[in-house]
């Protein structure tokens, strides 16, 4: 009995340093190619080193991390090719996600994403890029919300684990690119209007993240 309350905590606790560690990557506090270190992230968490192990495990497996080799465990630097399939992937699924969105809204939830926005206006003002990068991902997943898709939140959250890095390394960079078409999204939320919302949504991947193609386009040259 007594060891199989400990299976339990192990994985208790596996899962709360997984989920700690998919929001943190996901909102950019690891940069792209920083090494993760086990034994500080243990002593973040007040734990031994076994659930984080077992949490690094399952990031590998959702290629959020890479083991180079047993001691040198980073963050992916994201590479170009990488990037454009992802973002013809978000492109049909939040496209989906935002269309969905418009016909589900109500005026309750347009004010969480104008609250969201006028946030990120502050924070970019204040070069705040975690925040702005945070703000971001929280509008994007908002709309997820309003959508009523919860399975398709676990797909994009994973989806986000490889590109939280690498926006927000890059958000005071895009500056105010990088929320400029949410407003567009907002509108056609309050106007009922699908088509819209999915065009806004899609603006806002391939131009918002246009200084994200320009940086891995330099670093691949």
């Amino acid at each position: 009995m007594t060891e199989h309350l400990k299976l339990l905590d192990n994985e208790s606790l596996s899962s709360t340093v997984y989920t700690a560690m998919c929001t943190a990557i996901r909102e950019g506090k690891f940069k792209p190619g920083e090494r993760i270190k086990i034994r500080d992230i243990s002593k973040k968490f007040g734990t031994s080193v076994t659930p984080v192990r077992d949490a690094i495990l399952r990031l590998a497996h959702d290629e959020a991390v890479e083991f180079r080799s047993a001691r040198d465990i980073r963050i992916p630097n994201l590479t170009k090719a990488r990037y454009l399939e992802i973002r013809t992937i978000r492109l049909r699924l939040e496209g989906l996600v935002a269309e969905t969105a418009a016909r589900f809204a109500e005026s309750t939830d347009v004010k969480v994403l104008e609250q969201i926005i006028s946030d990120n206006e502050i924070a970019i003002r204040n070069g705040d890029n975690a925040l702005g990068s945070e703000l971001n991902q929280r509008f994007h997943f908002h709309l997820v919300e309003i959508a009523r898709m919860p399975f398709l939140r676990g797909v994009l959250q994973r989806i986000w684990l490889q590109m939280g890095p690498i926006i927000s390394e890059t958000y005071l960079e895009g500056g105010r690119l990088m929320i400029e078409h949410h407003y567009p999204i907002v509108k056609a939320l309050r106007d009922k209007d699908p088509e819209a919302a999915a065009a806004g949504i899609m603006n806002d991947i391939l131009l918002g993240g246009r200084v994200i193609a320009d940086r891995l386009s330099v670093e691949a040259a």
